[in-house]
């Protein structure tokens, strides 16, 4: 018994064997590395969907001011008059008769797609009332993948 406890002693003075070695440190920072590598991605992934979905709901959005709009007013705006009249009253065409104080739009500023285009408004338009599309990363008519637009009258 003395044996043990004095060698216990001596292992504890000594700092003892308490504590990883580099080889066990090394073997926990590739399993992380290998972990952090699959899931990232699957967290952080997918930016140009986050932007599409962004769009439609901005899209979305614009479709409530222009129907409040419309309710107001009794009509659309032009396509002369665009986007523009949900913030400040139209100055050409067919003139609002209750165009809203503040606005249509919450911030009272018309805001740029997730791309920092432009929203395309046509009213009347070819798909419905008015069309109103984002065209995308490209931010030019057409395209597939991330440039794919972005249209009212697809949006479910």
């Amino acid at each position: 018994m003395k044996i043990e406890r004095d060698r216990c002693s001596e292992v504890c003075k000594n700092g003892g064997e308490a504590g990883f070695t580099l080889i066990e440190l090394l073997v926990v920072l590739v399993i992380i590395g290998i972990l952090a590598g699959y899931i990232g991605p699957k967290i952080m992934g997918h930016p140009e969907e986050a932007k599409r979905t962004k769009a439609a709901l901005q899209i979305q959005a614009f479709e409530t001011a222009l129907h409040m709009y419309k309710l107001d007013n009794g009509m659309y705006p032009s396509t002369e008059q665009g986007l523009q009249s949900l913030v400040v009253p139209p100055a050409t065409g067919k003139l609002p008769a209750k165009w809203r104080d503040g606005g249509y739009l919450e911030k009272g500023k018309l805001p740029l797609d997730p791309w920092g285009n432009p929203f395309v408004y046509l009213s009347p338009g070819l798909n419905g009332d008015f069309d109103l599309s984002s065209y995308g990363a490209d931010g030019e008519a057409g395209g597939e993948g991330n440039a794919k637009d972005v249209n009212n009258w697809e949006i479910e």
